[in-house]
């Protein structure tokens, strides 16, 4: 019988060297396997991934980017003041981004219900021709594209990370058919992400952006889901859904500015699965407290593998701001969109 929940990751993602004291570690990613192989969720499985291609890589990145990463294989090289490789880092790279290609090909093909590849480096803040923000190649946005290529006519991308994912919504929005929605914390790094930036020329209205100020918890977020991204997705209705998975925005992070907890981050992924039928992928982006990214992280693989949880009542009027300022948005680029009203 095949696997409700495949997870997928690979030790050489650990190879992947930011620097001494930075934030993305070897110990975030080796904190959140053994915790998940030490006590196995029921209705998981485990596979090693294989290595992206130079041609899977480049339907997302420009080709002399990804030759210029591949020319400092073995290096200790800065490629800007928060982005570093060092010597294993292409190996972990390249593995991580075949994981989120596997990812989609086990679940495309019916052999897994859903999936989450549990890599690093993180992905989605790497543009078509540069790194940031901790970022090599951008997983998701490879992943998005395999899904394409395999046969989705539409995917969608919904990033939770504290931070907005700059580099998947720059990829994608000149584009129809894939749709990238994202809840993070406004203004904060990197900067983008505002509730106008919705999309251009036939991708006009399929970037969605919820702006949140700082200390929004899970009740806000379940507001956002139901009132906007929810209507949204449905409307879309896409054969994929994919979640730029990063737990940033969990209370206890040293990054972020959020209060969520990992209740809210498993009623998100109830919700998508739901939605989707199960049909999920998630891929790991940020979260730099290691027990609240363990934690975070087994409770979204024990709503994959068939548990759910519901968002607390109760929101801010802050957030409520900054839904109707997303909806409105929305409606100038896609009027009659369908809504629903903040609770």
């Amino acid at each position: 019988m095949n696997p409700r929940t495949l997870l997928l990751t690979d030790e050489l993602c650990l190879g992947h060297d930011a620097g001494p004291g930075h934030p993305e570690r070897p110990q975030r990613l080796a904190t959140v396997v053994a915790d998940l192989q030490s006590h196995p969720v029921d209705g998981t499985s485990w596979m090693a991934p294989r290595d992206a291609t130079t041609a899977e890589l480049i339907r997302a990145h420009a080709p002399a980017y990804v030759d210029y990463l591949a020319e400092k294989q073995g290096q200790d090289f800065q490629l800007d003041p928060d982005t570093a490789m060092s010597p294993g880092s292409w190996a972990a790279a390249t593995r991580a981004a075949g994981a989120a290609i596997t990812a989609v090909t086990e679940v495309w093909s019916g052999r897994a219900q859903n999936a989450f590849a549990l890599v690093r480096p993180p992905g989605h803040h790497a543009e078509f021709a540069s790194a940031m923000g901790f970022c090599l190649f951008n997983n998701a946005a490879i992943a998005a594209e395999a899904a394409l290529q395999q046969g989705a006519n539409r995917v969608a991308i919904l990033d939770w990370d504290v931070h907005h994912g700059n580099g998947t919504q720059h990829l994608f929005e000149g584009r129809s058919d894939v749709m990238y929605l994202s809840a993070h914390q406004y203004p904060f790094y990197p900067g983008t992400g505002a509730a106008a930036e919705t999309g251009i020329g036939l991708g006009a209205g399929f970037t969605v952006n919820c702006a949140l100020p700082p200390r929004q918890g899970d009740a806000d977020y379940g507001a956002v889901f139901d009132d906007v991204f929810l209507p949204a997705l449905a409307d879309f209705a896409p054969d994929l859904l994919l979640v730029s998975a990063g737990f940033d925005a969990h209370i206890r992070d040293p990054l972020g500015h959020m209060n969520v907890t990992e209740r809210g981050f498993a009623a998100m992924c109830s919700r998508l699965v739901d939605l989707a039928s199960g049909k999920v992928v998630l891929v790991l982006e940020g979260g730099y407290n290691l027990e609240a990214l363990s934690n975070s992280v087994r409770a979204c693989v024990e709503v994959l593998a068939g548990g759910r949880d519901t968002f607390p009542a109760g929101t801010t009027p802050a957030c409520a701001s900054a839904i109707a300022a997303t909806q409105a948005a929305q409606e100038r680029v896609r009027p009659g969109r369908r809504k629903r009203t903040a609770s």
